[in-house]
């Protein structure tokens, strides 16, 4: 699975080796510390909960892919847009520190 996080024009990809044991220390701080190198705090934006939640849309698929996602989309996540892609992919979008915006997009691996 891969998580591309971006702010602006530039982006990093994370990749995540197991989606059912992610190691969300090292995600949330890599996050983290790409959003400071962009001088862009992410002010108590739960990047954890929307992680956890985004793999659970798309590497569970305990009901059916793509319901899962689709469900997560309908209940949505505290100061994120979300939006599902064809194929899979879930889209967070949220605007954090300094007025900039924050893009999640996760990519199943399947």
């Amino acid at each position: 699975m891969e998580i591309s996080v971006g702010v602006g024009n530039d982006s990093i990809a994370i990749v995540v080796q197991n989606p059912f044991h992610i190691d969300m220390d090292s995600v949330a701080g890599q996050i983290d510390a790409f959003c400071s190198l962009k001088g862009a705090a992410l002010n108590g934006v739960d990047i954890r909960g929307l992680i956890s939640q985004m793999v659970r849309g798309i590497a569970g698929c305990e009901r059916g892919c793509p319901a899962d996602a689709k469900e997560f989309v309908h209940r949505g996540f505290k100061g994120f847009s979300l939006a599902y892609v064809e194929g899979g992919i879930l889209t967070a979008k949220a605007v954090i520190g300094n007025n900039k915006e924050l893009s999640i997009k996760m990519f199943p691996d399947f």
